[in-house]
């Protein structure tokens, strides 16, 4: 009688040895942190222990630019923006705009100058004030809404001095809409951005392109300190102002 033939049976795999260090621990491998924003936030904290609550931030960098945004909303909220344009009382509009900024210390004295010599006229006041407007309140989409704000500032009459600059070009949304615009100043920023190794391609003259990497830089940057908890464009322009700024040493 013929035998009935051994059934092998596969020999089982080895596990494989895990590496000792996530053997000792039995935790997955996480992300490297970004170290540049890590030092970015260390450096904040040093200067302010108690991050975007810190009764010393509040007084030196946040109060005076929200308390800007409240007097924008007191006296140049939508309705009395659009009120105002529909009475032609563009003049009343630039004063307005350019009053609330002057309380801050967010332009260069030369910016201030040059802003007050171009809405003089009727004329220069009438263009600013209708082009802030579609900026703040158009129906466009931002890239069209900030690219006529930008041409407009720009045919704006000007006497000694340039009033299409960076900070210009941002301060006035900044002001109005702070959940949505960033305030540009671009040494201080670029430098800010450069720590925390941030890419950014800068361009001189104030345009969209520049203005969306910038917005999308700064994203990245609230995202990577989000554990601190930022609540507008107030507090990332004074974060990346800390880091930039010879106001706060190493």
């Amino acid at each position: 009688m013929r035998s009935s033939p051994v059934k092998r049976v596969p020999a089982r795999a080895k596990p494989s040895r895990p590496s000792s260090r996530r053997a000792r621990t039995g935790l997955s491998r996480r992300p490297a942190a970004n170290r540049p924003l890590e030092r970015a936030k260390r450096k904040f904290l040093r200067a302010f222990p108690g991050g975007f609550r810190d009764e010393t931030y509040i007084d030196w960098e946040r109060a005076y630019k929200w308390n800007a945004h409240i007097r924008w909303q007191e006296q140049l909220s939508e309705p009395a923006f659009r009120r105002l344009l529909e009475q032609r009382q563009f003049e009343e509009i630039a004063r307005l705009a350019g009053a609330i900024e002057s309380r801050t210390n967010l332009l260069f004295s030369f910016e201030k100058m040059a802003l007050r010599d171009a809405i003089r006229s009727f004329a220069g006041a009438q263009a600013f004030a209708t082009a802030l407007y579609d900026l703040l309140h158009g129906p466009d989409t931002i890239e069209i809404r900030f690219a006529s704000w930008i041409a407009a500032l720009d045919r704006l009459p000007r006497r000694q001095t340039r009033v299409l600059t960076w900070p210009m070009a941002t301060v006035f949304g900044f002001i109005a809409q702070p959940k949505d615009h960033f305030f540009f100043k671009p040494t201080v920023t670029r430098e800010a951005l450069r720590r925390c190794d941030i890419a950014f391609e800068y361009q001189t003259r104030p345009s969209w392109p520049v203005y969306r990497q910038l917005l999308a830089a700064v994203s990245t940057v609230r995202t990577g300190i989000a554990t601190m908890r930022p609540r507008d464009m107030v507090d990332m322009q004074s974060f990346l102002w800390v880091q930039g700024s010879d106001e706060y040493p190493d």
